[in-house]
């Protein structure tokens, strides 16, 4: 017994020497890329990120910044703190072992991990872990090729657990972080069936990742990864215990992040109050990243009183090329092309991460120091918009060459251009080039150049480009600081006249950029009441459709494509909708789309029907095998459903039964229902009083003020028939 408590003691010690060393290795961080030798304290700096249970819908797809900007309104989502991330909600009954976290590049994925480890080591938080270990995906690629065991890995990246033997580390509670999958250079096979169970047998790193992954190493340890949103996928979900989603800095956070960074008070008021002046700045800092450049540029321009403090993205980034540390200035422009060159080509492709042979291709050493562009052990951009600034510097800037590329960036179905063709607008003004001269060289861009731009943006046709796509159009002229369109809104909105004013297609565009931009959320969209084109109608339509509660899409022909869209938007676990009238919605007309539309919608609706409680699909011609459709979403226990229109739907005695059956199923809900026009007998009249006899019959008196049927609307119907249930003492 004696002995044991020794090796309790030896284990013990081991664990405080490696708790000493993460500290070390976790309290001081680089901020960006200030490689400049004087690290920063992390809890100085480090502000409460917002991590929300799940993940963003087409997150896997669209453009990052577009993100933040569709984003920039946080609503219905429970926030969790760092320190509980693998702590279980009350609803969850199984323990959380693995967790997936998401999160844009910059949005300080890494700060996090380095902070709930931090808080580990001092021994304020988690404390029934035994152990952390925290690695990163850079590192373990450097050892991609070699053979070690999981035993053998640790002790090389934790030189602190050599002493630990394998049974000890074996029974120990362990928590192992794995840092930025999207940095792997491993091709993780959750195929391969060779199963590893012994923490001293060898393996490749990508054979030990995946038996760890799917529990078969070390089955109770605890695992961590995070990731950028497209490469998460590399995880099959059946491994995968809780997904997050590091959203970024809320607008409380982003201005705690700037007092915490300046201990001069009237230096980060200054720079707060420019940071809620300009909105595409104020968006933008949702990524802490973004709010180090901010900060950097800020700085040095408010202390060296360097003339008006930048207001649109290019003018920042422009700044921050001029105020890095290593001043990009002084280095040779030939090297910065080489590295535009890189940037716009691999832009091209959608690629972020690049190998030697990929900057030697570029004619780039990677001994040469530009230490401010390159996270120097994976060769990426600091962030995407840094390489796509980049690209845009290394483009001239012809007024012919913007339409066309502006035009592929339209025709991107993820927006992967967007911020590219922002960028290289913004550098076409003469003021940009001025701050850069040497850099970009030798340009003529002429004021009537500068015009045509600007009037070539104003009628471009985005027909058949999706709204917020559209809205791009309007970043480019804010770019280009024209205000005239935004101008020309304002004066709209305070109108008193607005049905008899015509709005082109570019004021919807800027019209729908500043409701999606604004702090609050609109009541009401209603396009009929806008003088416009069709084009311009469409370039309306908002893009954070989860604040919509009712929809009307009355009286329109919606082909499969328009179909499918509102059936992926039902099914969207962001769908808050609550009525949705679809009244003579003619594809209902054409018996060839109409077993196929009721279906899919129908799946759409029992896919996603907590929220839904009023639906109209009256003068549709659904017929039995519509109804049919309809009643498995009825019966569904999911379903909460109110009201329920079917006016003029052509129903027959084999619809009434089956639309009676089913609502019998599921009465609880529904107190409004409308069958009028649709020439039911007197057999199908029995059923439907006997329903309402049903309703009254099931619930008592109370419960009839919250839930019964209380409503039936049959107009042709006789009342009589309906009467008699009315009148049973039990019921007057």
């Amino acid at each position: 017994g004696h002995s044991g408590k020794e090796r309790d003691a030896v284990l013990q010690e081991v664990l405080d020497e490696h708790k000493i060393s993460l500290r070390r290795r976790c309290e001081r961080v680089t901020e960006g890329t200030d490689e400049t030798g004087s690290r920063t304290l992390l809890n100085r700096i480090y502000t409460e990120l917002y991590i929300t249970e799940g993940q963003s819908e087409e997150v896997h797809t669209q453009h990052e910044v577009r993100q933040l900007e569709t984003a920039s309104k946080i609503l219905y989502d429970t926030p969790i703190r760092c320190q509980d991330i693998f702590k279980a909600l009350p609803e969850q009954q199984r323990p959380i072992r693995v967790v997936l976290t998401n999160g844009v590049a910059g949005v300080g994925k890494t700060f996090l991990v380095q902070k709930f480890a931090l808080d580990w080591a001092k021994g304020l938080e988690n404390q029934d872990i035994s152990v952390v270990i925290l690695l990163s995906f850079r590192e373990l690629n450097l050892i991609r090729d070699e053979q070690y065991s999981l035993l053998e890995l640790l002790h090389v990246f934790h030189p602190a657990l050599q002493k630990v033997k394998a049974e000890k580390l074996a029974v120990c509670k362990l928590l192992l972080i794995f840092d930025g999958l999207d940095e792997s250079r491993l091709s993780l096979d959750f195929t391969n069936r060779k199963l590893m169970s012994d923490i001293t047998q060898k393996s490749s790193v990508i054979g030990l990742l995946t038996n760890l992954f799917k529990r078969n190493l070390l089955p109770s340890a605890l695992i961590w990864i995070t990731s950028r949103p497209a490469a998460s996928n590399q995880i099959p979900p059946i491994y995968v215990d809780r997904v997050t989603e590091v959203q970024g800095f809320t607008d409380a956070q982003k201005e705690e992040y700037f007092r915490r960074r300046f201990s001069d008070e009237e230096l980060s008021s200054g720079i707060i109050s420019h940071m809620r002046a300009s909105r595409s700045v104020h968006i933008m800092c949702r990524i802490p990243v973004f709010c180090w450049i901010t900060a950097t540029v800020l700085e040095h321009m408010t202390t060296e009183q360097r003339g008006e403090l930048p207001k649109t993205l290019t003018d920042m980034y422009s700044h921050f090329l001029l105020t890095s540390p290593q001043e990009l200035m002084q280095a040779d422009r030939e090297v910065l092309l080489k590295l535009g060159r890189l940037a716009f080509e691999h832009l091209e492709k959608g690629n972020i991460l690049f190998y030697q042979e990929d900057l030697e291709l570029c004619g780039l050493d990677v001994t040469e120091t530009l230490c401010v562009i390159f996270q120097k052990s994976v060769y990426s951009f600091v962030h995407l918009s840094i390489q796509e600034f980049l690209a845009a510097v290394y483009i001239s800037s012809l007024d012919v060459f913007l339409w066309r590329i502006m035009e592929k960036s339209l025709q991107s179905k993820n927006g992967h251009l967007d911020l590219f063709v922002r960028f290289l607008h913004g550098l076409s003004l003469e003021s940009t080039q001025t701050l850069l001269r040497g850099l970009l060289g030798q340009t003529e861009n002429k004021p009537e150049i500068i015009q045509r731009v600007i009037k070539n943006l104003k009628k471009m046709n985005s027909y058949e480009i999706s709204p917020d796509r559209s809205i791009n159009i309007f970043h480019c002229l804010m770019e280009m600081n024209d205000l005239s369109v935004h101008q020309e809104i304002q004066e709209y909105l305070k109108s008193e006249n607005r049905s008899k004013q015509k709005l082109s297609e570019i004021h919807c565009s800027g019209l729908a950029y500043m409701l999606e931009m604004s702090e609050g959320v609109l009541d009401e969209l209603d396009l009929g009441k806008y003088n416009t084109s069709p084009e311009g109608q469409r370039r309306l339509i908002p893009s954070s459709p989860s604040h919509l509660t009712e929809l009307d899409l009355s009286g329109n022909h919606l082909k499969d494509s328009a179909l499918k869209q509102l059936c992926a938007a039902l099914e969207s676990s962001n769908c808050r909708l609550q009525t949705l009238r679809l009244f003579q919605w003619d594809c209902f007309y054409f018996w060839r789309y109409l077993k196929i539309s009721c279906a899919a919608l129908v799946s759409a609706l029992k896919s996603n029907p907590s929220h839904l409680k009023h639906l109209d699909l009256s003068d549709n011609n659904l017929q039995d095998s519509g109804i049919i459709q309809l009643c498995g979403f009825l019966e569904s226990p999911k379903c909460t459903l109110e009201t329920l229109i079917l006016e003029s739907c052509n129903l027959s005695n084999t619809s009434c039964a089956t639309l009676v059956s089913a609502l019998k199923a599921n009465p609880s809900h529904l107190t409004h229902l409308d069958l009028s026009k649709n020439n039911l007998h007197d057999s199908d009249k029995k059923q439907l009083s006997d329903l309402v006899k049903l309703q009254f019959i099931k619930v008592s008196r109370e419960e009839l003020v919250h839930g019964a049927l209380s409503n039936i609307f049959l107009h042709t119907f006789s009342v009589g028939i309906f009467c008699q249930h009315f009148c049973h003492k039990e019921n007057i």
